[in-house]
């Protein structure tokens, strides 16, 4: 499916969507009080990939639906600092600030009290939560906060010919085992590294999903960025020129298509995104303190998961939490009940995940799941319109992997039916049709259960 079409579904099913998703609406009538002092209302520290775009339109999206006036961003007068600043009704000033200077930066934050939220771009590591658990449980729905999904994007010169690489190659790439383009078929022309730094979620992300997963070390030789949007630049300058980006940095450079194990080549597509199938795809976080929130911070996280607040994730070039249906082209190597789902039916861009070994939703597909009740609500589907295709990951044990794959299926259906839906049939697939490898990381996007919908 391409972005094009895929963009068709996404502006048509949009503008119902902002009305029907299902989390609370930051828009209440009042804002929380100013400080007396003028101190930020919100100050937000962490990842660059959330903090150079999302998180300054997100908190102007607030202060604007909060009604204040004059809402302006502009530098803070340090790198990747900004300011959002406003007029409540009195005149005085409103103001935030974000610092995107990595994630690991926002648990740091955090931790000294100098933050109220920590952008993050990669799941918290298991050392931070317990650096932070004085303040609680870092996992828990009160704390982690999905707020977009976004791509990394591998990106090359727009004139380079090779069009798709696996993990593995890439994985090469960036080790400095491969040195020139021709060994992959494309030019006689060296390869140049661009990677961001060690602070940034992203280059933790890719080392995640790209170096560890093939027991390699990004090469000294690459050149490292704190700013995806300055290392999109380079590459898109210079002819043998490789970086890795988020999805909506990709700028003038070429997005090659990934492959992960036994999957197709898949580009760093909207829809491929927006269902975590993507090889390198992830979430965006925001994490707060579980116990000890302000009224702002209240209200900002649930600004970002109202309409509102995924219309500008939308905007800002990342993948909102909406759900559109897309058409996938129907291929004899599918399961029978598969094809017959591709023939009939449309998918859904909304994959429930859990963890291993365990039928239990995590803390997007929570939310999620009032998502999709509100989506098959508003289309007249409440009732046998749905059908629920759980997958597990490749273990020794086929048998316990199908069981749980049903399992992990019938959950989803017990939660639905909690909200009035009525799903006509539930599939457990086992670990057919894998869209990664069977690394840590692959296996997480494996376990899965897919909606579709007649």
């Amino acid at each position: 499916m391409t972005s094009r079409v895929f963009g068709r579904f996404w502006n048509r099913a949009l503008p119902l969507l902002l009305v029907t998703l299902g989390s609370a609406s930051g828009n209440s009538l009042a804002a929380p009080p100013t400080p007396p002092d003028g101190s930020a209302v919100l100050r937000v520290h962490g990842s660059n990939t959330v903090g150079a775009k999302l998180a300054p339109m997100l908190v102007a999206g607030l202060f604007e639906a909060k009604g204040l006036q004059s809402v302006r961003i502009a530098p803070a007068g340090k790198e990747n600092e900004q300011r959002i600043t406003a007029l409540d009704e009195r005149g005085r000033t409103v103001q935030a600030l974000v610092a995107a200077h990595g994630t690991g930066t926002g648990f740091a934050g955090l931790k000294d009290g100098t933050a109220d939220l920590a952008a993050a771009s990669r799941p918290i590591k298991q050392s931070e939560a317990q650096s932070l658990a004085a303040l609680g449980d870092m996992r828990s729905a009160g704390s982690e906060q999905v707020i977009a999904i976004d791509g990394l994007a591998v990106i090359v010169h727009p004139d380079n010919p090779v069009q798709s690489l696996s993990v593995e190659q890439v994985a090469h790439l960036f080790a400095g085992q491969i040195a020139n383009w021709r060994e992959l078929g494309g030019a006689d022309v060296a390869v140049e590294l661009h990677a961001r730094d060690d602070q940034s979620g992203t280059y933790d992300t890719f080392k995640e999903l790209v170096l560890n997963s093939q027991g390699q070390a990004l090469a000294t030789s690459a050149v490292r960025y704190e700013s995806n949007d300055a290392l999109s630049q380079a590459v898109s300058r210079r002819s043998g020129a490789i970086g890795f980006v988020g999805l909506a940095s990709v700028g003038k450079s070429k997005a090659l298509a990934i492959t992960d194990g036994d999957s197709q080549p898949m580009p760093p597509s909207q829809a491929l995104v927006a269902t975590e199938d993507y090889p390198l795809s992830r979430r965006l976080f925001l994490y707060a303190d579980p116990q000890k929130q302000s009224a702002w911070t209240r209200e900002f996280l649930s600004f970002v998961h109202s309409p509102e607040g995924q219309a500008i994730v939308e905007k800002s070039g990342y993948v909102a939490q909406a759900i559109a249906p897309i058409r996938l082209p129907l291929q004899t190597t599918m399961p029978e009940v598969y094809q017959q789902l591709a023939k009939e039916a449309q998918r859904l861009t909304v994959n429930f995940r859990f963890a291993e070994g365990s039928a239990q939703l995590d803390n997007k597909a929570q939310r999620d799941v009032q998502r999709l009740i509100d989506y098959l609500n508003s289309h007249d589907k409440q009732m046998n319109a749905a059908v629920l295709v759980g997958f597990g990951d490749a273990r020794n044990d086929p048998a316990r992997t199908a069981l749980l794959s049903k399992l992990r299926a019938m959950a989803v259906r017990r939660e639905l039916a909690r909200g009035g839906i009525l799903v006509k049939e539930i599939n457990g697939l086992g670990d057919q049709l894998p869209v990664a490898s069977n690394s840590e990381a692959g296996r997480i996007k494996n376990r899965r259960v897919e909606v579709w919908v007649y």
